[in-house]
């Protein structure tokens, strides 16, 4: 059996005072926590002494007055008197962990220390006491290179000759080495190897196994320290044999937002830059390549937002502090002017809140780790939800029951409770954005468990609006009609710090305008932003729009555990608002373009509606609509007050056009488009049948060949013109079909023949009248075909169903072609008669050339890529006369389209006074948050602060203001130039709709 080890415990001084000297062993550990030094000092003796234990770690306080031979003054001093390491047979005797701390969940505590070093390294460092430059001697040291740390020392690539070829070697083979804690060039008087001399640094370049030495003489500084002031950021805290360089974190980091690259994939691209055969992999260090880009998200998490400036440090981080804001939206005391509560009524709605809420299906997280396990850093600095409190408001009303759906069968409402959740701990992410600008709000953004369930949704909801003081509030939901409904109830049981003073309120609900159609008429009318006042041209999809930007990290963060998970979202959902933050100018000034554009548009269309109706219709609408904009429980303008045409009754009023032209003699012609009386004979008509068209033709020769002799009267120069008809038409011996008969009208034979003016005149009169007519009918059945298009989608079932609507469509279809057709030969006879008579262009802005693919649209259609808020009305329907002598049908289709038409002018107007309005805020904000930097630069100004780390302060405050003043001088020189010209495409994030 062998020799027993020597058992070591812990003495305190009074009981070491009685012991040899030669028996006892001390060691001495320097360390900071939160910027205060720790004097760890171990004595260790043989165990035949048995004294009581005591706590081996004092704090020193800054009241205290140490001893003379206080190990701390001799830290102080550089002298270490009595310096040996500890030998490999004692061991000390230390209590069991009940649970294994993880490297991660140790770092917590250190997080300061590294926030700090990170800081201290925006100055100028250990070398801001150097007056020249240490190689030339003659210039002052200015100038430092972003990328290298130490890269004099080290080479990751160098190569050797073998005597065929050139073989990779690492510079640790061949005896060079790392020195930390000294100037480059410097040594070490008492350099003290790695762990087991055994050190990993994983660059951009790869893996790479190096020697390194740390500082042990008399300037030493803890090895955490050492590592960060050369830009290696440890993995560890306690005998770190692993580090990341600063440059390969940033690299990653931004290639994680613009690529969503997992950690893994990119870990691997560095092994195989390190080694692409398989055959001499670098040692696996991917968990702590995790561990390390975790803790760097936090980092400059922390230090982007001022918290290494705080003197209270990060502890006191608060709920939503280290959140990106949109410069845009209003923040009380940052961007609004002041008394802007009291603004009047009219300008109130400029200082309103656009926000959109919305669930994303496919961030889903699997059940792994546990909150325990991974807690994460971030206690909901930004904007996720602070997890304990929202996990304990779901399981007080985990038994509420969810309303059932009175509108369309919403999925997010009706299967709430159904969702598959198997294996997941979260099947579902709901946030609450900026609607305009599509940025996530603080604290807005949440785990669901089951689907989109109403308790989720209500305390995202409040807990964004806690930190938004507004008096007008818009709120763009999918389900916006069920969803509000109850909800002041509902917020009743939640925190009172999340109750909003909804009765000093104005909160207005909306449907995003994609969504919109998919529910109930009366929903696509009262939730509409098309028809709301004071809203723009908002369409509410902006959390729609930022899902494209987040979903490719879905298939990495789901298998996260709970903290990181939450961490990185937040880390991407900042980098997202940063980036549609420096946006802004750029994008503001397109918009605002366009909407300049489009407004002088609009109002234009509405002006030449208005002057085709009757001054006292548009009185009565407009009184009706602003007493509902005022009161929504007026009656609904944008309603239908007419029974809606049922398909049997559009039937029979075609039947009924075309018995009319039958009795007027006007549809007697057998043109190629036949009418459809004819038209339905079919291919086998009986004998009977082709009698009845044959008398038809007849009778109208007949009528034609009296025409004929009476205008040789008025016109004698016509027989010449007949006559060689005649001649052409006797080579074919073939006698011509009525309807192929040319009448030769004053408008057809040309301006030179002796016609009398008084025949211009008369055929101008009927031409003019002729084409008024063909607009009416064209006007009439496409309203009709609307009528039919509409009834056959909403109750058409069957394919023989569908095949009668169909054909009754096409009817309908050879009606409008038949009266665009007159309308085209009437218009062109107007032409030629204009010509004669010399009459001015104004009757052109009256009868129009006609596109039939454009502008045959009723009220309703619109074209190509128009949407609501952007459609024209084809010039049919603005023609003078419109109203007069209209249906009733018509005339209620024309009032809902001329409060459709004043909405669109209203809106564009709005958005016009929005954009100008976000601009000013814009530059409020940032006027505002550069002053706020400037002041963070002596936010710990404190008498023990180290030198170096006082400018890192100071250094990083003023960079971050001079980074806000130059973006304010940006964004001004843009949105004071000339107005751009409207790009071609308009971002999509908003807008569009």
């Amino acid at each position: 059996m062998g020799k027993k080890k020597q058992k070591l415990v812990r003495h305190t001084a009074e009981q070491l005072a009685d012991t040899p000297s030669a028996n006892i062993h001390t060691a001495s550990m320097y360390t900071f926590q939160s910027g205060k030094p720790l004097v760890r000092t171990e004595s260790l003796v043989g165990a035949h002494v048995a004294p009581t234990t005591v706590p081996p770690t004092t704090l020193l306080r800054n009241e205290d007055s140490p001893p003379a031979s206080n190990q701390w003054q001799i830290y102080q001093a550089g002298s270490f008197l009595d310096y040996m390491p500890i030998p490999d047979e004692f061991r000390v005797e230390t209590e069991t962990s009940k649970r294994k701390r993880t490297a991660g969940v140790t770092w917590q505590p250190e997080c300061p220390t590294f926030l700090d070093e990170m800081i201290r390294l925006e100055g100028r460092g250990d070398y801001a006491e150097d007056s020249v430059c240490r190689h030339c001697q003659e210039h002052a040291p200015t100038i430092r290179c972003a990328d290298c740390f130490l890269q004099e020392l080290y080479c990751p690539s160098c190569t050797r000759w073998n005597g065929n070829y050139f073989e990779r070697i690492t510079l640790k083979s061949l005896g060079l080495r790392i020195q930390l804690g000294h100037r480059i060039g410097d040594t070490c008087c008492n350099p003290h190897r790695a762990f087991n001399d055994d050190f990993i640094i994983i660059d951009s370049t790869g893996i790479h196994e190096v020697g390194l030495d740390f500082c042990a003489c008399g300037t030493m500084q803890t090895h955490v320290k050492q590592l960060l002031r050369s830009r290696l950021f440890p993995a560890t805290i306690t005998d770190p044999k692993t580090a990341a360089t600063f440059g390969v974190l940033e690299q990653y980091h931004l290639l994680s937002f613009e690529s969503k690259a997992s950690a893994f994939e990119f870990y691997q691209a560095l092994a195989r830059l390190s080694n692409n055969t398989g055959m001499d992999p670098p040692k696996d260090r991917y968990p702590t390549f995790l561990r390390v880009v975790h803790e760097w998200r936090i980092l400059k998490l922390l230090k982007r937002f001022a918290r290494g400036h705080c003197p209270d440090g990060v502890v006191t981080t608060e709920p939503g502090q280290c959140a990106v804001l949109c410069p845009a939206c209003p923040h009380p005391g940052k961007n609004l002017p002041e008394n802007w509560e009291n603004a009047s009524l009219d300008k109130r709605w400029l200082y309103a809140l656009f926000v959109g809420i919305d669930a994303n299906f496919r961030l889903k997280r699997k059940l792994v780790s546990s909150d325990i396990v991974d807690p994460g850093v971030s206690k909901g600095w930004s904007y996720f939800v602070e997890e304990k409190a929202y996990k304990s408001y779901l399981e007080d009303n985990k038994d509420r029951n969810q309303e059932r759906s009175t509108c369309a069968s919403h999925n997010a409402v009706n299967m709430a409770d159904t969702k598959k959740s198997r294996g997941l701990a979260a099947t579902d992410v709901g946030t609450v954005d900026c609607a305009r600008h599509n940025m996530k709000l603080r604290n807005a953004v949440g785990d669901l468990q089951k689907g989109e369930k109403y308790i989720n949704m209500d305390y995202l909801f409040f807990s964004a609006m806690k930190h938004h003081d507004v008096i007008v509030l818009n709120i763009s939901y999918d389900i916006a009609c069920q969803w509000s409904k109850h909800l002041w109830s509902r917020m009743s049981k939640l925190p009172s710090a999340f109750h909003l003073d909804h009765d000093n309120k104005q909160v207005n609900f909306l449907i995003p305008k994609f969504h919109l159609p998919a529910h109930i008429e009366p929903c696509q009318i009262d939730f509409s932003f098309n028809f709301s006042r004071h809203v723009g041209r908002t369409d509410g999809e902006a959390p729609e729009c930022g899902w494209a930007n987040i979903n490719p990290i879905a298939s990495s963060t789901k298998e996260m555990g709970p903290g990181s998970r939450r961490d990185t979202l937040d880390d991407h959902f900042g980098d997202w608002n940063w980036k549609r933050v420096v946006q802004l100018g750029r994008l503001t000034a397109r918009k605002l373009a366009n909407a300049v554009e489009q407004k002088a548009d609009h109002q234009r269309e509405l002006l030449e509606l208005e002057s085709c109706l009757q001054a006292q219709d548009i009185s009565e609408w407009r009184i009706d609509i602003e007493a509902w904009e005022l009161d929504r429980m007026q009656p609904n303008p944008f309603k239908v007050r007419v029974a809606p045409e049922t398909q049997a009754a559009i039937r029979l009023e075609l039947a009924r056009i075309e018995a009319a032209e039958l009795e007027s003699g006007t549809n007697v012609s057998l043109h190629a488009e036949v009418p459809p009386s004819i038209a339905a004979l079919g291919a086998h008509a009986t004998d009977h049948q082709l009698a009845k068209v044959q008398l038809h033709a007849n009778t109208l020769r007949r009528k034609v060949d009296g025409w004929q002799e009476i205008q040789l009267l008025y016109m004698p120069f016509m027989s010449r013109l007949r006559a060689n008809e005649d001649c052409a038409r006797s080579s074919t011996d073939a006698t011509p079909a009525v309807e192929a008969i040319n009448l030769w009208l004053p408008s057809a034979v040309g301006p030179d023949t002796q016609c009398p003016t008084q025949l211009h005149r008369f055929e101008w009169m009927l031409r003019y009248a002729q084409a008024n007519d063909a607009l009416k009918d064209i006007r009439n059945l496409l309203r009709l075909r609307s009528h039919l298009y509409k009834f056959k989608d909403n109750n058409i079932v069957g394919q023989a169903a569908n095949t009668r609507a169909r054909s009754t469509i096409n009817k309908t279809d050879v009606k409008v072609s038949m009266a665009a057709e007159r309308y085209e030969v009437a218009r062109a006879a107007l032409t030629a008669l204009a010509q004669i008579l010399d009459e001015g262009p104004a009757w052109q802005d009256i009868f129009k050339p006609l596109n039939r693919n454009r502008d045959l649209k009723s009220l309703k259609d619109m074209w190509e890529k128009e949407t609501e808020g952007t459609r024209h009305l084809s010039w049919i329907w603005k023609t003078p006369g419109v109203a007069e002598d209209a249906s009733v049908g018509l005339h209620d289709a024309l009032r809902i389209e001329w409060c459709k038409a004043r909405a669109r002018a209203m809106r564009w107007e709005e958005e016009v006074d929005l954009l100008k309005e976000e601009q000013r805020r814009v530059i409020a904000f940032l006027d505002w948050q550069a002053d706020w930097w400037w002041c963070q630069r002596q936010g710990r100004d404190s008498e023990h602060l180290d030198d170096c780390l006082r400018e890192g302060l100071k250094a990083y405050a003023e960079r971050q203001a001079s980074l806000r003043r130059a973006l304010l001088a940006q964004f001004q020189a843009l949105w004071t130039t000339p107005t751009l010209p409207a790009a071609t495409s308009i971002d999509t994030a908003t807008f569009t709709v």
